[in-house]
This record gives structure tokens, C-alpha cells and sequence, in this order.
């Protein structure tokens, strides 16, 4: 069977590298699974992997695409049957019209589930859950800080907070966006900057936060980190900014604080099959009955890769651009 995907023989940049090719599918092995791919989203760490500057490098050639929702075409799984609409939980190069993995490397998808979200699912969801959940028993009422509010992840973690009865205190750098965020479910937004942090830390009084979740660095971090309580811990799962994170000696030894890192490829890798399926189980459930969305900017075509790659650039983008078979 003939499909098509996009694939980069060297690392660079994404416009430049990367290329539409056809290719044979090859026949299925038992335990396999025919799939087409619905849609696929266009992240930070895909633009990374192409670069060759993300976490890990591929073999090349390589195709990217570190999530998508696929529809089961053929099958020699016992696990699966045509129709299944479906999730990958390793890397199988979503950027492609059809691929070929393990039924054990699925995870079945609710009927009636919006594919362009369950795209999304895989990564910014599951980390927000893992930053509320992995570090901190945290209880209803108990306040989280938060930068890069208007993220991805920011956004998923303002949703989820709101659904556990947490309190979020939410940093971003475009103040005119704190009202979608209110919308979300944030609690309080405030402009990541210095005035930004006094207002929070004047709203809080002689409360704390317990977490602390950045995914920006430099300055930014360090006001997040300041808003914790003793014992807290600040978790980094980005670097947006580039910049390193530096910790004040008088942090870590008058309030015990905790310095973590969150990478959920690696949460994936480490967990068993039973983990992954009930967190995914529980977050598509969520996707499906409304509760959790991520913001989408715009849909293509593979074919048209190069005004997806150019869209992500524009000022006005607002929300996740995606590949989606229409």
C-alpha cells in the first residue's frame, strides 16, 4: 500500500529540511496495526527534533510528528478492530497520511471524541496531570503558581485545577489575555513581571503555594519559586526563555524547597501499560465530555506543510496548528 509522509535526511531548519515523500507501507506482523492518521499537531518539540537540538535524535531519515489520532484500518491485534479510533503512545511519525505500530503501543480513544483534540492528547494534557498530581497531594483550595499561564500546558493545568478544586496563580506575559484565561477557570492572572509578583504575593498575604510549575526560566522562574511555601517545589518542564534557572541559596536552605524537572516522554517510558491507560482514560474522558480543550489556530493538509510551518510564525496565531485529514 502506497501513502505519503513528511521527512527531513539531515537536521535544520524545519522549512528547509524537511520534505513530502511517498512510501510503501509495509505488511502487517502479528500483533500489528494498519492505521490512518486523522490529525497530528505541530509542537515546539517536533521543531526541535528536526533541528536535532530536542532530548533525543533520531535515525535518519526521519518523519516527525510526536502525536496524533488515527482510525484502525487493519489489524492483527487482538486488541484492536477496524474503525477503532486510536492514540499512539510512543512516537510513530504522525506527520504521515497512514503508519504501522504495535497494537500494544495504542490506546483506544472515546467514540465521539473531537479528533483534533485527541491529537493533543498525548503531551501537554498528560503533563499538566503530572504536575498536579506526581509531586504534591495536593487538596482542594491549596494554591499552584504557574508562568507561560497562556501555554499549551498552561492552559490544560488552569482546567485541571479548576476540575480538582485547586487554586491557580497564573503569570503571562500579555496581560490582554487574562480574561480567556479567567474564562479557563484561573483563579488569578497576572502580568509575568515584577509588579505582576508583588501583586500576587500581596493577594496570597501569609499563604503559600505548594507548586510551582515553570516552563519559562530566569527571572521569571525565580518569582514563581519565591511564592512557595516551605517545603514547596518548583518544577521545570520548559525553557522557554533560554535561560538557566538560578537558585537563591536562602530558598533551598531556610525553606526547604524542592527543585524537580518533568519531561513526560520519560514518565511514558517508565510507567506500565495499566498506568498509561488509566491516566489517558481519564484525560480523553475529560476531552470528550467538554471539561478539557486545547486552543486550535488553524488546519492543514500534509501538502501544505510549508504555510503550516509559516502560520506558526504569525503574530496572531491563537492556539495549535495541525495537520488533519478532512
Amino acid at each position: 500500500m502506497k501513502s505519503r509522509h513528511l521527512v527531513f535526511s539531515q537536521f535544520g531548519v524545519p522549512g528547509t529540511v524537511l520534505k513530502p515523500e511517498a512510501f510503501t507501507l509495509p505488511p502487517l506482523k502479528r500483533g500489528e496495526v494498519l492505521l490512518e492518521i486523522q490529525a497530528s499537531p505541530i509542537n515546539p518539540a517536533d521543531l526541535n527534533f528536526i533541528e536535532g537540538t530536542y532530548g533525543v535524535k533520531p535515525e535518519l531519515p526521519a518523519t516527525p510528528g510526536m502525536e496524533c489520532v488515527a482510525t484502525v484500518l487493519e489489524s492483527q491485534s487482538k486488541l484492536f478492530s477496524p474503525g477503532d479510533s486510536v492514540m499512539p503512545i510512543s512516537r510513530i511519525g504522525g506527520w504521515a497520511d497512514h503508519a504501522v505500530t504495535h497494537g500494544q503501543n495504542l490506546i483506544r480513544i472515546p467514540t465521539g471524541t473531537d479528533p483534533l483534540q485527541a491529537a493533543m492528547l498525548r503531551v501537554n494534557p498528560a503533563t499538566a496531570l503530572l504536575l498536579l498530581t506526581h509531586f504534591e497531594s495536593l487538596q482542594a483550595g491549596d494554591w499552584v503558581a504557574l508562568n507561560a499561564a497562556n501555554s499549551g500546558v498552561g492552559q490544560c493545568t488552569i482546567q485541571l485545577a479548576k476540575h480538582m478544586g485547586i487554586r491557580t496563580l497564573c503569570f503571562l506575559r500579555n496581560p490582554s489575555l487574562a480574561h480567556d484565561l479567567k474564562k479557563l477557570g484561573a483563579t488569578e492572572v497576572f502580568e509575568d513581571s515584577p509588579t505582576g509578583y508583588s501583586e500576587a504575593l500581596e493577594l496570597l498575604g501569609k499563604d503559600r503555594a505548594k507548586l510551582a510549575f515553570n516552563a519559562v526560566g530566569g527571572d521569571s522562574a525565580l518569582r514563581i519559586m519565591k511564592l512557595l511555601g516551605p517545603g514547596g517545589t518548583h518544577i521545570t518542564y520548559g525553557a522557554m526563555a533560554k535561560k538557566p534557572l538560578t537558585v537563591p541559596n536562602g530558598l533551598l536552605i531556610f525553606q526547604d524547597l524542592r527543585v524537580r524537572g518533568l519531561w513526560v516522554t520519560q514518565w511514558i517510558r517508565n510507567s506500565d501499560s495499566s498506568t498509561l491507560t488509566e491516566a489517558y482514560a481519564m484525560l480523553a474522558e475529560l476531552i470528550r465530555s467538554g471539561k478539557l480543550a486545547q486552543k486550535v489556530d488553524s488546519t492543514f493538509d500534509l501538502s501544505d506543510f510549508s504555510e503550516a510551518l509559516t502560520r506558526l510564525e504569525q503574530r496572531d496565531r491563537a492556539g495549535k496548528v495541525l495537520f488533519h485529514k478532512k
